[in-house]
C-alpha cells in the first residue's frame, strides 16, 4: 500500500455544492457542507447502467483507437477560438469536489487545486484576461453532456480518455497517467482489491471509469453509483458501502481529506486523463496543446503537482505525465 503524509481533516468532508459557474479570480462565498447534507446529496444511488467491458478497458477494444493522439500544438487563433474571444468568455468545466484537485477552499470560497491551475493557466493563455475566464463545477457524470450541449468550451476535471468518449468529445494530449484503486473504512479487513470489492458493497461516480471496471468486474454484491466521488466517500463514513473505486490520484485525495479510509494494494486498468472539448473546435484542441505542452516545459506543471499532489502519491511528477506507448 502507498505511503504517504496524510493531513488531518474532519471526517466530515466537503459535500456536493451547487453547480454555479464561478469567475476566475472572483470572491465567491464559501460554500461547504457537512456531512449530513452531503448525505443528502447522495441518499439516492442507483445500480450501475453502465455498457459491459473487458477487463483491458475500452481502450483495447478497438485497434484504431490511441488515446494519445490529437491535433498538433498551435499558438493560431481558429474558428472555435475566435468566437469564444469574441463573447469574451471561456467557461470551463471543473470539479469542485475532489480534495486537492478541485475543491472549495472554506476560508476563501475559491476553488482550487492541481486541476484548477491547469485551468487557470489555458484560460488566461487563449483569453489575455483572466477576468473573462469562467470555472463552471460540471458533475462528473455531466461532463461528456456538457461540452456537447455547449455549457462549457472546455473540461479540466480528470477525465479519462477512451475510446467511447472520443466518438463524442476530442481530447487534448494526456496531462496525466492514472489507474483505478480502491479506499476502505481503516477498519476494513481487506487486504487488496480483489478483498475489498468482491461480495461487497462498492461505490464509483456514475459515468466514470470506475463504475464501468466494477460492473465489468461484476464481483460485487452491491454497485453504488452517485453524481460525485466525494458521495462515495459520504456513504463509506454513513457505513452504507463498504468501498469506494475512483482512480489513484482522486483516491489519494480522499485519503488525505479523511483519517478514517485507507487505499488498498493493487490498482487496476492504466489510463490517461485529457482535456474535453467540441470534436467540430480543432483550433480549440490544438491551442490547449500548445499551452501544456509549455505548461510541462516551463516547470509548472511539476510545480502544480509539488504544492497539490507530491504530498499524497507514491511518486514524483515525472511518474504520472504520459508518455506514449
Amino acid at each position: 500500500m502507498r505511503t504517504r503524509t496524510v493531513r488531518t481533516r474532519s471526517a466530515a468532508v466537503l459535500a456536493a455544492l451547487a453547480a454555479c459557474a464561478t469567475v476566475l479570480g472572483g470572491g465567491a462565498a464559501p460554500a461547504t457542507a457537512n456531512g449530513a447534507n452531503a448525505a443528502t446529496t447522495a441518499a439516492a444511488p442507483q445500480a450501475v447502467q453502465q455498457p459491459q467491458q473487458g477487463q483491458q478497458g475500452q481502450q483495447s477494444q478497438d485497434d484504431a483507437c490511441d488515446v494519445y493522439k490529437s491535433v498538433p500544438p498551435s499558438t493560431e487563433d481558429g474558428r472555435a477560438v475566435k468566437a469564444i474571444k469574441a463573447k469574451h468568455s471561456l467557461v470551463i468545466g471543473v470539479d469542485q469536489n475532489s480534495y486537492r484537485w478541485g475543491s472549495r477552499n472554506p476560508n476563501t470560497g475559491q476553488i482550487e487545486g492541481f486541476d484548477i491551475d491547469l485551468a487557470r493557466a489555458i484560460g488566461t493563455a487563449i483569453m489575455g484576461n483572466q477576468g473573462q475566464v469562467v470555472l463552471k463545477p460540471v458533475a462528473t457524470a455531466d461532463r461528456v453532456d456538457a461540452v456537447k450541449n455547449g455549457r462549457v468550451d472546455l473540461i479540466v476535471r480528470t477525465m479519462t480518455v477512451t475510446c467511447d468518449r472520443m466518438k463524442d468529445v476530442a481530447f487534448s494530449t494526456p496531462y496525466f497517467s492514472i489507474s483505478q484503486r480502491v479506499l476502505v473504512p481503516k477498519a476494513s479487513p481487506a487486504t487488496n482489491l480483489d478483498d475489498a470489492i468482491n461480495g461487497h458493497r462498492a461505490c464509483a461516480a456514475k459515468g466514470s471509469t470506475a463504475a464501468s471496471v466494477l460492473d465489468a468486474k461484476k464481483t460485487a454484491k452491491q454497485v453504488v453509483t452517485v453524481e460525485n466521488q466525494l458521495d462515495c466517500l459520504v456513504l463509506m463514513q454513513l457505513g452504507k458501502v463498504d468501498a469506494t473505486m475512483t482512480d489513484d490520484g482522486l483516491a489519494a485525495g480522499q485519503a488525505a481529506q479523511d483519517q478514517t479510509v485507507r487505499i488498498v494494494d493493487g490498482d487496476t486498468q492504466p489510463a490517461v486523463i485529457g482535456i474535453a472539448m467540441l470534436k467540430t473546435s480543432p483550433d480549440l484542441t490544438a491551442r490547449v496543446n500548445q499551452v501544456l505542452a509549455d505548461y510541462h516545459a516551463g516547470g509548472e506543471w511539476g510545480r502544480s503537482y509539488d504544492r497539490w499532489l507530491k504530498p499524497y502519491m507514491q511518486n514524483d511528477a515525472e511518474h504520472y505525465w504520459p508518455v506514449p506507448h
